[in-house]
């Protein structure tokens, strides 16, 4: 076991945790960043990352992480690979205990434990991710320009990835498992009248079908759960939208959470209910879920604790 104190403790890896680790670094407070479960983030699942910013050219969302991490350490972030298990905010600093039994303790606290995107289940859902797989239309659509691709799922998030799909799939079908979308009035009036939007109704997917050389998918299996119906649609991408959910179990009851589950923070802040306790990037925002995004509220977390420690600091 051992104790580790800092003015600025950084739970979660992803790039909302890291760039908090940056500014921190460079502020002088010494952050200390625990990865969490999953070192680095969603973005280390992600095959290709077109959309952040400086790179010209794609690149391996594992590669971009272990970049931002080596950056975070070279400014003088110390990164502990462990898990916050327990939480106590009562106490100040504020206490967390981890998985390997060690105990960290914050002047301030920056989480940054992202979202986790819900998955159907199916074994080849795992091995064609990242490849024809995902969970992020706005990531990964051009990839699939003048391709076939499905959309899973019924509700505003599964209705917004086909619209956008649109843009440059050749057709894209929704396979969704009721009568109707849950989805708004305005975007099921959009799905209906888009000729490259099909709606595979009250059916779901039991089977993922790829080939191994090159590594890709090449269609769905679909049950139609009236009629045991099966059905082989042939596209080159699955989208799963399904929902995500926040990794924001150990802070019920200790920083306010909206129906979601999500962090509620103050408008155009990353201020939590808790005084010294700031929410940066998915774990906070159910709406963009963008690197670049979870990235600039990193630097929003970073910023905003070094000015509470500088008020505390006057205060005292």
């Amino acid at each position: 076991m051992a104790e580790y104190k800092t003015p600025v403790l950084i739970i979660g890896s992803g790039p909302a945790g890291y760039t908090a680790g940056i500014y921190a670094a460079r502020a002088g407070l010494r952050p200390i960043i625990v990865s969490g479960e999953q070192v680095g983030g969603q973005l280390t699942i992600t095959n290709l990352v077109e959309n952040f910013p400086g790179f010209p050219e794609p690149v391996l969302g594992a590669k971009l992480m272990s970049d931002m991490r080596k950056q975070a350490e070279n400014v003088g972030a110390r990164i502990i690979d462990d898990k916050i298990v327990e939480i106590d905010f009562k106490a100040r600093p504020f206490e967390c205990s981890s998985e390997r039994h060690n105990l960290f303790a914050g002047d301030t606290l920056i989480i940054a434990t992202g979202a986790a995107a819900r998955w159907l289940g199916l074994e080849n859902e795992t091995k064609y991710r990242g490849f024809g797989v995902s969970v992020c239309a706005t990531c990964d659509g051009f990839f699939f320009k003048d391709k076939n691709v499905a959309v899973i799922g019924g509700g505003n998030t599964a209705a917004e990835e086909a619209l956008f799909l649109s843009n440059y799939a050749s057709f894209v079908t929704i396979v969704h498992r009721r009568d109707s979308l849950r989805a708004d009035k305005a975007l099921r009036d959009k799905i209906k009248k888009n000729r490259k939007i099909a709606v595979e109704w009250d059916s779901v997917v039991e089977d993922i079908i790829g080939t191994d050389k090159p590594l890709g998918v090449t269609g769905i299996k679909i049950k139609n759960v009236k009629t045991d119906k099966m059905k082989t649609l042939h596209v080159s991408g699955v989208f799963i939208a399904i929902g995500h959910q926040p990794n924001t179990e150990i802070f019920k009851g200790h920083v306010d959470l909206d129906e979601q589950g999500y962090i509620v923070t103050r408008h155009d802040s990353t201020h939590t209910s808790v005084p010294g306790i700031f929410a940066a990037g998915d774990v906070q925002n159910a709406r963009f879920r963008q690197a670049v995004v979870a990235a600039g509220s990193g630097c929003m977390a970073a910023m905003e604790a070094e000015s509470y420690l500088l008020e505390k600091k006057l205060e005292d």
